[in-house]
């Protein structure tokens, strides 16, 4: 009887193959298969001094693996083909465990099937590091997309980070590397090492679809506790189903724009940033107190480059590291909206960061960015741009604005940069631009994108009531029109002009405020194009810019008074409302994301009065439904002073359409103003509810004593009017006593 050759059957070029970690389909070797002399199992385990089989259910030995190759390629006959493990002699310690290479396709062909099509919540379904259970082993199933790899492997600190250990099964309709791999769980460190088609490895990648990753500078991935994010015990049930109703164009939003990471540093500790809980504790309290109705955070999911702020992000599944696990975020908004305060993320699809760990030549090839640079790279911010043209890349963008709407909860999405992405030509010379199919400049793909995106955010299985928001800074038509009428879809846009508009104004010195006039009054040629939030975001307080304080002429006095008179023009104007963190006391350093808002501001009083008249705008706002019902709504607003540019005087009137009525006065200079008649458009007493210019917001203390009753006096197209007294750089509210 001959001697059993354990190399029979497996051919010399398979043999090589595998042990060089480039066979293109290791289960057809590996694992147990039955041969002519009786099941036989193959495991490669490099480094391994020798490999015992034991069987899964007693522990009784089924085999001796010889080793055939110096690469570490064991192959022995067993007694008996049932559920096995392998006991591996790792030239001392000894580890017993299932053999990766004995579980069958664990990706189903259905989910495979629409992910190929581009099914977005297929992507959720399939892709990356999931804890699970197979044939009651428990491991982590990993899959990823990688088309045009010829091979791929997932390595972490189980494997020792050796791409020959772990090489995966391609599922070839989708694209798909998957691999079941036994006892290890969550909190495993992971990435993927690819071999490009023409066998050369790629740096090691990061996975796409990880909820989770290692704290920057480093760059793995971590397994998640996925159960601890999919089944966090939520008690926000009260917020979320009346979520809806506090998201229209009819309801109050005023949001306070915050960088996580840098909002409150910790001096004493080197300067560290808060983690979620710290913000839970810190932050919700400090923005429900001042009567803003969101927290919007500048981009949280993770990304290598701190200095870019979020805004060039690679984890777009994984809320980052530097604030905690991902339950934790949970957390967070668990408690914002139990505080009953919305949360607003910044999402970025328009763009990603070509670190080499990244999406960049993911599989060898241009994957998830146009090949030509002429669509495929951002000149501006050294950028690559998703190839939004391809199903699975589209899928992979919504399937991650869903997440974070379906997993944490969080009430909105701020989209950025979509100006850039609906212009081929977006900061490109002629001939640096490809046109679309039509010869056109519009980038259709990502008209389509967007589409699609905000169609899915309507209708997100079990959270209601999520919105969208554009930071698109042109005149393209529709942004928030509905999908179905041939807009865009969003909720809301960002009105950049209405910004630009009256920063510019106000800037001049109020003796030159004449000659700028229509810069404050622009804005209502236009306002009811679009759903608008009116934005005074950290784009305005960077890059020499400036603060909002600092862009203020004259004195010290005038410059806060400048700033609170603008404050209460912004509340005021028809338009939801954005500030970014610092604006709110009048900081007068630019945003440093390496430091933090100059809270100690706020022991001065000019510095606390401006954070006080920001609380109280905030609480007037939502407490007068004339000041936001009728926003988007031409009945909700009326002029009736908008062409005195020789006093630099606005007044207009604001309206909820059930009886509500109040009426504004804008004076831009420092020139009070005694017996300035002004038409009405009610008769009778009104209320004199809020100044800028009050003592208790470091004012003059210039005003109305509180009333005012009008006269039978016909002014400004109003049979009756009334004589104020308007103070110098200041706003005021009035309020029709009904």
């Amino acid at each position: 009887m001959s001697e059993y050759d354990p190399t029979a059957g497996l051919q010399p070029l398979d043999l090589d193959a595998l042990v060089e970690a480039r066979h293109p389909d290791p289960f057809s070797q590996l694992g147990m298969h039955e041969t002519d002399a009786g099941p036989v199992v193959r495991a490669l385990l490099p480094n391994a001094a020798h490999v015992t089989v034991i069987a899964r259910a007693d522990g009784k030995t089924l085999g001796e693996l010889q080793q055939v190759h110096p690469n570490g390629l064991f192959i022995g006959r067993v007694s008996a083909a049932v559920p096995y493990r392998l006991r591996i002699d790792w030239h001392g310690p000894l580890q017993e465990i299932e053999d990766t290479y004995s579980f069958g396709p664990v990706l189903g062909d259905e989910p495979l099937h629409r992910l190929a099509h581009g099914d977005p919540y297929a992507v959720l379904e399939c892709l990356g590091s999931r804890p699970m259970e197979i044939d009651g082993v428990p491991g982590v199933r990993f899959a990823v997309w990688a088309p045009n790899a010829r091979r791929v492997s997932v390595v972490g600190d189980f494997n020792s980070w050796d791409g020959r250990r772990h090489p995966m099964r391609l599922r070839h309709q989708a694209g798909v590397w998957e691999l079941f791999v036994p006892r290890v769980g969550p909190g495993t460190r992971y990435k993927y090492e690819l071999l490009a088609r023409d066998g050369h490895p790629l740096p090691l990648k990061a996975d796409p679809c990880a909820m989770q990753t290692e704290r920057p500078p480093a760059t793995a991935s971590v397994v998640a506790h996925v159960d601890e994010i999919e089944q966090f015990p939520w008690t926000d049930d009260a917020w979320i189903h009346s979520r809806g109703a506090n998201q229209t164009p009819r309801s109050p939003i005023s949001i306070y724009e915050v960088h996580a990471e840098s909002w409150l540093r910790i001096a004493e500790e080197g300067q560290r940033s808060l983690d979620w809980s710290e913000l839970a504790d810190r932050l919700i309290p400090y923005v429900q107190g001042m009567g803003f109705t969101h927290v919007e955070f500048m981009p949280i999911a993770e990304h290598p480059f701190g200095g870019s702020w979020g805004y060039q992000p690679l984890g777009q599944f994984a809320p980052s590291a530097r604030f905690g696990k991902p339950e934790q975020f949970a957390q967070f908004v668990n408690r914002a909206h139990e505080a009953g305060l919305g949360v607003i993320l910044d999402w970025v699809p328009a763009h990603f960061p070509n670190d080499a760990h990244g999406l960049i030549d993911f599989d060898g090839t241009p994957l998830y960015e146009h090949a030509d640079p002429r669509e495929g790279y951002h000149q501006d911010w050294n950028t690559m741009i998703y190839n939004l043209g391809r199903n699975e890349v589209s899928a992979f963008l919504v399937a991650s604005g869903l997440a974070w709407l379906k997993r944490y909860h969080v009430d909105g999405l701020r989209v950025d940069a979509v100006a850039s992405m609906l212009y081929r030509d977006y900061s490109r010379a002629a001939g640096e631009w490809v046109p679309n199919i039509y010869g056109g400049r519009e980038n259709l793909e990502s008209i389509a994108f967007l589409k699609r995106l905000n169609h899915e955010v309507g209708y997100v299985p079990g959270v209601p009531g999520a919105i969208t928001i554009a930071e698109e800074s042109t005149a393209w038509p529709g942004v928030t029109a509905r999908v179905e009428d041939g807009g865009l879809g969003f909720e809301f846009k960002w009105n950049m002009g209405w910004m630009h508009d009256t920063l510019h104004y106000l800037q001049e010195d109020p003796v030159y405020r004449r000659y700028h006039h229509h810069n404050m009054t622009f804005g209502m040629v236009y306002a009811y194009s679009e759903c608008f939030v009116l934005p005074l975001s950290h784009d305005e307080v960077v890059h020499g810019k400036g603060s909002l304080l600092g862009k203020m002429p004259g004195d010290r006095w005038q410059r806060f008074a400048n700033l609170r008179a603008y404050f209460g023009f912004m509340w005021t104007h028809p338009g939801k409302k954005l500030l970014f963190m610092g604006g709110e006391f009048g900081q007068m350093a630019e945003f440093d994301h390496d430091g933090s808002p100059h809270w100690h501001l706020l022991d001065d009083p000019l510095h606390h009065g401006a954070q006080k008249l920001v609380r109280d705008l905030n609480l007037l706002y939502c407490d007068e439904p004339a000041l936001y019902t009728l926003d988007c709504e031409p009945g909700g607003f009326e002029w009736l002073i908008g062409d005195d540019s020789e006093n630099s005087v606005f007044a207009f009137r604001r309206v909820d359409g059930a009886g509500r009525e109040l009426v504004i006065v804008c004076n831009f200079t420092p020139v009070p103003r005694l017996g300035y008649r002004l038409g009405m458009p009610l008769a009778g007493r009104w209320s004199e509810i809020l100044n800028t210019d009050a003592s208790v917001y470091g004012g003059s203390n210039v005003g109305n004593a509180g009333l005012i009753y009008t006269e039978d006096i016909a002014s400004h197209g109003k049979p009756q009017s009334a004589s104020l007294i308007l103070p110098p750089l200041a706003t005021i509210v009035l309020r029709a006593d009904t």
